[in-house]
């Protein structure tokens, strides 16, 4: 029983021990390349473009359309209007007296 319990009490501490190596070299990493300095590049110097000549203007005459005569529409021709159908005279209904609601107290 002893040797069955044995792996499970060493495996924290391969854990620890392995995540506190792997970051203690990233640190170091890490200053090493902060502390490095970069040599400067020496600056190009910039091309000078030639200048480039206007460009002539060009005038081109402008187009002469013929006159058109405007088209004429026809005119539509008038519909008479419908007349509506007379109704019959509806005999009139002689008017009720309104009945009044007794007062609630």
């Amino acid at each position: 029983m002893a040797c069955y319990r044995f792996p499970f009490f060493i495996l924290p501490f391969l854990l620890i021990t392995l995540s506190l190596r792997s970051s203690n070299t990233i640190l170091v990493g890490a200053r090493r390349f902060l502390e490095t300095s970069v040599p400067e590049k020496p600056e190009l110097p910039k091309p000078e473009l030639p200048e480039i000549p206007p460009f002539p203007k060009v005038e081109l005459p402008k187009p002469e359309l013929p006159d058109f005569p405007k088209p004429e529409i026809p005119k539509v021709p008038e519909l008479p209007k419908p007349e509506l159908p007379k109704t019959p005279e509806l005999p009139k209904v002689p008017e009720l007296p309104k009945p009044e609601l007794p007062k609630v107290p």
